[in-house]
Parts: structure tokens; C-alpha cells; sequence
């Protein structure tokens, strides 16, 4: 598609790309320099409304519902494919609508082929069970069947992946669905309308509108046409996408953020939790919601562990998505990077100690962009602002435990409950830590990987429903996936060795 063509036709609706019914547009920007991106439609209720009612067709209608799923399977693998001859592209869209750094980018593509891959092999190994009655003068069985037209708007920090991770398993199950990605970050969800076509999704099956939340998403949040609604964001946002689904009763998946714990026993390998702490938060500049933003250390390990973060801290370098130099990149907006900044004010005036950044960099390198240095605030005590608020920016904030028992309270006492690291050289403790932190995901000796066929989803306020895997008791079970590095070092990813 032509930059014109992009311009003019960057709604996908029923099969055809087509422009805002209004007309109006949005102009992306590289947060990087500020240069323009692309322009593309800016859509509202309207589109919205058509794009649903486009969905509900193919779903009541269409025969898509009841396609085989090896079918389904098949095509999610080609579009696996088609990723992967394609990365080029897609990583240079993904790193240009969010500054980050283009091997982040293509490690991103990577990620994404392999979801899809995924899902594409396990398309119909799951048709259910039989439930033995107790009479052979009966038969019960268990079927899985589709929800039905899914609503589905995804964040711009990952904007592909976030995607991949509700669209692959929708088209797996024999789900319809129309897409919002965030209003900051549409190329690559455009460009994967784009593979899905090309793949042979069939018309109605599939829909994108770009848009605002509060013009697009809220209407999938309480069209009563929509089966299920799924939203990876803030917490704030993500409650009023879950009171509006609440008057037409509609499922809900939500996937809000995390105030993430990393707990570093005295035992542990400093290098190695030296550098996973570097990369667990300051990676694509904080702007991760698994990020380990909560650094909690052992009290004997304290002074040198944090000394030293803070001096490699300082050596990271900066830089937009195409410079071979830079080990990490600037935040989304202005707007965010205000917000950043006014979260590390606030803390520092309720008594945490800036040890490092704290402020934009200087240099007219950096003038254009959105960029935030790394930030190392120490002696946060518990309940304090930067304890309990996220920062969603390169922001890690210190605390200090005595032994495991002192660990796993501190670590536990948060609102949220998505993910979080265990690092020590005692394999029982780390066990026995992991088994005690209301988290969806622990890492042991490592920080940030994911699989596609473990759980991922949240304790407590950090989300509800799950994007990948299946519950084991329902509603009555948490799913916590343990991933444990049994071969930990270092991987200097950022400057310092």
C-alpha cells in the first residue's frame, strides 16, 4: 500500500480498506525526532458500528464459525510465514511508531511469528473431553466452542505483539473480531491486516479501526454485540472497560500493568543480578508492564548491589531506533515523559533518595525526541508514592528486606500482581519464594522471558481472564507460570563491562 493509499484507506472493514466516515486522520510521529511517519484515518462510533455489525455477519452468517480448524490452523501459520519473510518491514514500522530500538523490534517479530506458529499448531487438538456419567444408559461430554465477535484494543508500548497475543488465539478458536490498536502506534497492526488477508482470512473476520479509547473503544466496550471485550492498559482505563461490559454482561479479559517485584537474596550471583536488574527495567525504557521496577535487596547486599547499578546505570546510552550506538530509546510522548517526570518529583519530595537521572539529557541530539535518562530512586519505603504508583518509564525504585520471610511481604504488598523475579543461589528458596508471590509470572534467576504456551495473566488488580493457556479450575484457580534460568549469567545488554 502507497503512502497515499495508507493516507486515504486505513480502516479495514468488511473485507475492504476504506477511510473514516468523517474523513478526519492522524498524523503518527517518530517519538524519537518528531518526524512524520505516516497519516492514517482516525475512525469513531460510526466505523466502529460498522465494523461489528461486519463481524456479527461473519460470525452468525458466515461459515467461518464452523470451519474446520485445521483450517484456521493453516492460516495462522501462513501468517506466520509471511512474518517472517516480512520482519524487515514490519520491525521498521514497529520501532518508527515507537522509538524503540530496531533489534528490540526485530526480537519482537520473532516473538510474534512464533504466537502465531503456536496457535496454528494447536488449532483443534482441544475439542473437549467426555465426563463419565456414572450410567451406560448415557453420554456427557465437555465441547469448546467460539465466544463469538471479540472487541479487541491493545496498548502501544508492544503494539504487535499485544495483538498477536488476542488476534492468534480468536482465529484459532473460530472467533470474529474487530481491532483497536492504541491510536499512538497503528502500522503494524495495518500491515498484519494486510498478512491476514493475504493469508485467506475471509471478509468480516477481521476489522481495524483506528481510533481514540474514548471514540472506538468504548463503544466495543459496551456494544451489545460484542461476545467478549479484551484491553491491555492502565488500570483507570481498564475499569470503566469493565463497567461498560458490565450492562450487556459480556466477557472480560483485562491485562492492566504491574508494579513488579525483583528480589535479590545476598546468595545470588552479583553479576548476574547486577545485570538482569539493569535490563528488567530499563529495557525499551521502563515502558513494559512486566518490567521490574521494584528492586527489593537483602539488607547485607544493599550498598554494593545499588552502587554498582547506579554507575552502569549512568553509562547507558540513548538514541532513536536506527543508531548502532544506543543500548535504549525515549518514551512514547510528551505527554508520558511529563508524567514520568512528575512521578520521580513526587517521590523524591516524600523522601526517596535520587541516586541517579532524574531529568531529560542534555545535547541536541536528544532535543526532538521524547527521551527520559535512566533513573535509580533508593530508600522508597513501603505505602509511599513510588512503591504503589507505576511509572510506566525507565524509573527503579529501591527497598530493602531482611531475610525471606521480610521478602515476600514486601514483595507481595502491591495493588497489582502481574509478574516478578526471584534471584538467589539456593534452588529450594527460590521455590519456596516463588511458590509464596501473588504473581502471575515468577522468574527465578532471570528476568522478562515469556512463552506462548504458559499462562500469562494477573493476580489481584493486574487483570482478569487470561490471553494465552487455559485455566485449570476455572474461575476458582489463579494460574501462575514459574520460569526458572537454570544456567544464569550475565547477558550485558547494556554498557558498563
Amino acid at each position: 500500500m502507497s503512502q497515499a493509499e495508507n493516507s486515504a484507506a486505513t480502516l479495514f472493514i468488511d473485507g475492504e480498506w476504506v477511510p473514516a466516515a468523517d474523513g478526519r486522520t492522524r498524523e503518527i510521529r517518530c517519538p524519537a525526532d518528531g518526524e512524520l511517519v505516516a497519516t492514517v484515518a482516525e475512525g469513531g462510533r460510526a466505523d466502529t458500528e460498522r465494523a461489528i455489525a461486519a463481524a456479527r455477519r461473519a460470525f452468525d452468517e458466515g461459515s467461518w464459525a464452523t470451519s474446520s480448524p485445521w483450517e484456521r490452523g493453516d492460516l495462522l501459520l501462513r501468517v506466520s510465514d509471511i512474518l517472517v519473510r516480512d520482519k524487515a518491514e514490519f520491525a521498521r514500522a514497529e520501532s518508527l511508531d515507537t522509538g524503540k530500538r530496531l533489534v528490540e523490534s526485530e526480537f519482537d517479530m520473532d516473538d510474534i511469528a512464533a504466537c502465531f506458529r503456536y496457535f496454528g499448531k494447536i488449532a483443534g487438538t482441544d475439542a473437549g473431553h467426555l465426563v463419565d456419567t456414572g450410567s451406560r444408559d448415557s453420554i456427557s461430554r465437555v465441547q469448546y466452542e467460539p465466544v463469538g465477535v471479540c472487541g479487541m484494543i491493545t496498548p502501544w508500548n508492544y503494539p504487535l505483539l499485544q495483538v498477536a497475543w488476542k488476534v492468534a488465539p480468536a482465529i484459532a478458536a473460530g472467533d470474529t473480531f474487530v481491532l483497536k490498536p492504541s491510536e499512538l502506534t497503528p502500522s503494524t497492526a495495518i500491515l498484519l491486516m494486510r498478512a491476514l488477508t493475504e493469508a485467506g482470512l475471509p471478509a468480516g473476520v477481521g476489522n481495524l479501526v483506528l481510533g481514540t479509547g474514548a471514540e472506538v473503544g468504548s463503544v466495543l466496550s459496551e456494544h451489545p454485540d460484542i461476545d467478549l471485550v479484551s484491553f491491555t492498559g492502565g488500570l483507570h482505563t481498564g475499569r470503566k472497560v469493565s463497567a461498560a461490559a458490565a450492562a450487556t454482561v459480556k466477557k472480560v479479559a483485562l491485562e492492566l500493568g504491574g508494579k513488579n517485584p525483583n528480589v535479590v537474596f545476598a546468595d545470588a550471583d552479583f553479576e548476574t543480578a547486577v545485570d538482569y536488574a539493569l535490563t528488567a527495567v530499563f529495557l525499551h525504557s521502563g515502558q513494559v508492564c512486566s518490567a521490574g521496577t521494584r528492586l527489593i535487596v537483602q539488607d547485607e547486599l544493599h550498598d554494593a548491589l545499588v552502587d554498582e547499578i547506579v554507575r552502569r546505570a549512568e553509562l547507558i546510552r540513548l538514541g532513536g531506533p536506527f543508531d548502532a550506538d544506543a543500548e535504549t530509546g525515549p518514551l512514547i510522548s510528551a505527554a508520558h515523559l511529563q508524567k514520568v517526570d512528575d512521578y520521580v518529583a513526587k517521590s523524591v519530595a516524600e523522601g526517596a533518595v535520587l541516586r541517579t537521572g532524574g531529568r531529560r539529557p542534555e545535547g541536541e541530539r536528544y532535543a526532538g525526541g521524547h527521551y527520559y535518562l535512566p533513573t535509580v530512586l533508593d530508600n522508597v519505603q513501603q505505602g509511599s508514592y513510588a512503591v504503589v504508583e507505576e511509572s510506566f518509564g525507565p524509573v527503579l525504585t529501591v527497598e530493602r528486606f531482611t531475610d525471606e520471610d521480610d521478602a515476600v511481604r514486601i514483595a507481595n504488598d502491591t495493588h497489582y500482581g502481574l509478574a516478578g523475579g526471584v534471584f538467589t543461589g539456593d534452588p529450594a528458596k527460590a521455590q519456596r519464594v516463588a511458590n509464596r508471590l501473588r504473581h502471575g509470572t515468577v522468574w527465578i534467576n532471570d528476568f522478562h522471558p515469556y512463552l506462548p504456551q504458559a499462562e500469562w495473566g494477573g493476580y489481584k488488580q493486574s487483570g482478569i481472564g487470561r490471553e494465552l493457556g487455559r485455566a485449570g479450575l476455572g474461575e476458582y484457580q489463579e494460574a501462575k507460570h514459574v520460569f526458572q534460568n537454570l544456567r544464569p549469567g550475565p547477558q550485558n545488554w547494556f554498557s558498563g563491562k
